[in-house]
């Protein structure tokens, strides 16, 4: 190819590479005489390139007279002072509007080194604000935000993690970065990642949604619950949307959630203590009132309940719920029955000697096999709640409460209801006691 093919060749790719740029460009030779001017400035101004180059300056056409000179002076001083200077200037449009662009000049030095001219980059001053207003918020979310911002890219793992964030999973930001959610999260994980794929898919849900998850930190295992936020991200310089990720915002709202669930589940325990003593009122057995009242505490509490009544130096079994067939469980047992075989240190013989309630859980792994065997529970039992049956100062038996492994275990909010039920549970065997003679 010869010299004048190559420099005509190099002469349309710079004119592409100028028209395909997103900001205003225009150059101007040592002397001010515009050399080049690109689509973007023809669009904002409304002037062509063939208007446009070869002009001296922009007096005359593209400023009011009144400003020309201080324009042209400003603009050719980035010939002599290193780096890019910013000015704002009002321009004139084609129409004879007037248009405030902020511009970015700087000198382009000759072979020689000495100033050959400059090139100027501009663009409306309300468009460029946008963009750092854009940036200004990503920078504040990123940084000072008071709930967390995740960006989460296209394989649901995390690209961009706020300081926020970072503490809301007890970590540091640079470590939570490229690792998949199920390694941070233990449960809650599969509805957040089926989450993240909708969006993906279908965009942003209508609505904030909250989701309870288990957080894996250097301290431990941590419930939480996050009222979340979603956000499809999407490339603005592709001609189709083109996702990038997801936008995760989040906020703890742990406590007023607990609130919330404790409060519910205060209301309903003691509607059940209410429709317990109702159905128990009703009966004319005492003891028959007692196996209302087990009924009753077992919904929404635990898998199973047993009663255990103290019969001398012992304890029987008494009845089971649920029992496993209709109507009222088991009566108390009879004085010559036979006793349960409890080990010494069971958590029923453990709450007789404190005269207070018990609680008791399966050891993690396999050491659980085997737990509830060895204590005279049900298969499958990991969590037990042992309290004492006492009424007019004396110890009736032991009322016992068990939950599956699917279940949590018991807390000290759950021993106190429990007491309460044993409460009114030792009244009514005691005035079962009374009726047949034995108080």
């Amino acid at each position: 190819m010869s010299a004048s093919g190559r420099s005509e060749t190099t002469d349309d790719l710079l004119a592409a590479l100028l028209d395909g740029m997103d900001a205003a460009l225009c150059a101007f030779d040592a002397d001010g005489v515009i050399t080049h001017w690109n689509r973007e400035a023809e669009r904002i101004l409304g002037w062509s390139a063939a208007e446009a180059v070869g002009r001296r300056g922009f007096a005359g056409w593209a400023v009011r007279a009144a400003d020309a000179q201080d324009v042209q002076d400003r603009l050719m001083a980035a010939q002599d002072v290193p780096g890019r200077q910013v000015h704002e200037f009002a321009l004139l449009t084609k129409k004879g509007g007037r248009v405030l662009v902020r511009t970015q000049s700087a000198g382009v030095p000759g072979a020689d080194g000495k100033p050959a001219g400059v090139y100027c980059a501009f663009s409306e001053v309300h468009a460029q604000i946008d963009l750092e207003r854009s940036i200004a918020l990503s920078e504040a979310l990123m940084d000072d935000a008071s709930w967390g911002v995740v960006l989460v890219d296209v394989d649901l793992r995390p690209a961009v993690v706020n300081a926020h964030a970072a503490r809301a999973f007890g970590s540091g930001r640079t470590a939570l970065l490229g690792r998949p959610l199920g390694e941070l999260l233990t449960q809650g994980v599969e509805e957040l990642e089926g989450t993240l794929q909708h969006v993906l898919a279908e965009g942003a849900p209508p609505a904030p949604v909250e989701l309870w998850v288990t957080v894996r930190t250097a301290e431990g295992l941590r419930r939480r619950c996050w009222r979340c936020g979603f956000l499809r991200l999407a490339s603005p310089l592709a001609e189709e949307p083109v996702p990038l990720g997801v936008g995760w915002l989040f906020q703890d709202v742990t406590e007023a959630r607990q609130l919330g669930l404790d409060a519910a589940r205060l209301r309903f325990r003691w509607n059940q203590l209410y429709r317990a003593g109702r159905a128990a009122g009703e009966c004319e057995d005492p003891s028959e009132a007692a196996a209302v009242r087990l009924e009753f505490a077992l919904a929404g509490f635990a898998d199973h309940a047993l009663l255990d009544v103290a019969v001398g130096e012992r304890l029987v079994r008494s009845a089971g719920a649920p029992s496993g067939t209709p109507g009222p469980v088991p009566l108390p047992a009879a004085p010559g029955a036979i006793p349960v075989r409890y080990e010494p240190g069971h958590p029923a013989l453990q709450a007789l000697d404190r005269i207070g309630p018990v609680r008791t859980s399966a050891p993690r792994g396999g050491a659980a096999e085997g737990w509830a065997a060895a204590r005279q529970w049900p298969e499958g039992v990991a969590h037990g709640l042992c309290t004492v049956l006492r009424s007019r100062g004396r110890t009736l038996g032991v009322l016992t409460f068990l939950r599956g492994p699917s279940r949590p275990a018991f807390e000290r909010v759950d021993a106190e209801y429990a007491e309460e039920i044993a409460v009114r549970l030792a009244a009514d065997l005691d005035m079962a006691d009374l009726t047949r003679g034995r108080g």
